[in-house]
């Protein structure tokens, strides 16, 4: 945002983040999970978050994990609040009584006030294939949805994978990614300098 516009560093942003509310103990049937009391139930389960994303500093730059560091406690902090737990049974009455059409509105309304989207899965630890074709690699992309970023991450045999989603003419798609690039860059360096005071 600044590279695009230096009075972009008084704008506020905010990412909507989702998060699997699913109790998962284990593998269960279709047919475990379609009774009424199941323990891990059929379907998507899921909470969110706002969080208000940092503001890049000169200091941020000059300490890039300091940054990532910060917005990681905001995320566990929101995270841990019941804020989450209250808003996966709010939906899940909505879901009850008003149906799924009132629930995806509802969804939808909340993803009118977001700025971006950030969502992420936990994906096999081994390999798999289709048709006895080996998957090398899979991304997965929430589509529809009205923000005009969207950034989703999912693993796969230990590697992660990240994509992102622009709406068509949002940004300068190769300035997005030299700054993708550069950021990451920083964060790498920063993380293999030793910490001072260590020889």
């Amino acid at each position: 945002m600044q590279t695009a516009d230096d009075k972009s560093t008084d704008a506020q942003s905010t990412a909507l983040v989702l998060l699997n509310t699913r109790t998962i103990s284990g593998y269960r049937s279709v047919k475990e999970m379609i009774k009424p009391d199941a323990e891990s139930p059929w379907g998507n389960q899921f909470g969110f978050l706002h969080v208000s994303v940092p503001e890049l500093t000169d200091s941020s730059f000059s300490k890039p994990l300091e940054f990532v560091k910060i917005a990681q406690e905001i995320i566990q902090r929101k995270r841990a609040s019941l804020a989450v737990n209250l808003t996966g049974r709010l939906l899940e009455i909505l879901r009850k009584f008003r149906g799924p059409e009132a629930t995806a509105m509802y969804i939808r309304k909340t993803l009118f006030n977001s700025s971006m989207t950030i969502s992420n899965i936990i994906g096999p630890v081994d390999k798999m294939a289709v048709a006895n074709h080996p998957i090398k690699g899979f991304y997965f992309m929430v589509v529809g949805v009205p923000q005009s970023l969207t950034i989703t991450m999912v693993s796969y045999t230990g590697k992660l994978r990240v994509a992102v989603g622009t709406e068509k003419g949002f940004m300068d798609s190769q300035k997005f990614k030299s700054c993708i690039e550069t950021a990451f860059e920083m964060i790498f360096k920063s993380s293999c300098e030793k910490p001072s005071g260590i020889v």
